[in-house]
């Protein structure tokens, strides 16, 4: 790869790295402060704010599916390894990117199912039941967080895939 498109490839993959960590970051405060402001509420004013389990599970959905880009990225998603450590290291990272194919995979399915549901709720006009918000305004964080899954997945097999045949090592791999 030429000089001056790795080093646009890098500050592009550092730009989404801090998109998806202050993002994560984001969606967990607010999550910790309505459900905080919700306790606070019960326990102290025997009152409840009626929208805050709405709100909390919906966000709880985007903040797992960006998790799961984030774990990709990082290869912290559980696996079961014990025939995969047998097999030479050219084996494992082809095994590793067939693997990882498969997560893509699962994002792109992810991804058409998620824009399919939000078209139906623009369609149908349907409403969340406590906020009485247009549905699609939760209901599209599925296709977005499904946007980050096939993306980091799809880093991941093709980085196995350049290990596996010499072309990128372990050190670069892990400078991403």
């Amino acid at each position: 790869m030429k000089p001056k498109k790795a080093r646009k490839k890098k500050a592009m993959n550092k730009i989404f790295t801090q998109v998806e960590e202050k993002l994560s970051v984001i969606i967990y405060v607010v999550m910790l402060a309505i459900t905080f402001a919700n306790v606070i509420g019960r326990y102290c004013f025997h009152a409840s704010i009626s929208a805050t389990d709405e709100i909390t599970t919906n966000i709880f959905v985007l903040l797992s599916v960006i998790g799961t880009g984030v774990a990709a990225k990082s290869r912290s998603h559980l696996g079961l390894s014990v025939l995969t450590e047998l097999m030479p290291p050219k084996v494992q990272h082809i095994i590793s990117g067939f693997a990882n194919l498969l997560g893509t995979a699962f994002g792109a399915v992810l991804l058409y199912t998620g824009y399919n549901m939000v078209q139906n709720q623009i369609r149908n006009a349907t409403v969340t039941p406590t906020l009485q918000w247009p549905s699609w305004v939760f209901g599209i964080f599925l296709p977005i967080g499904a946007v980050f899954i096939v993306i980091r997945f799809l880093q991941a097999a093709l980085d196995d895939f350049k290990m596996a045949s010499g072309r990128l090592d372990e050190e670069e791999e892990d400078m991403r």
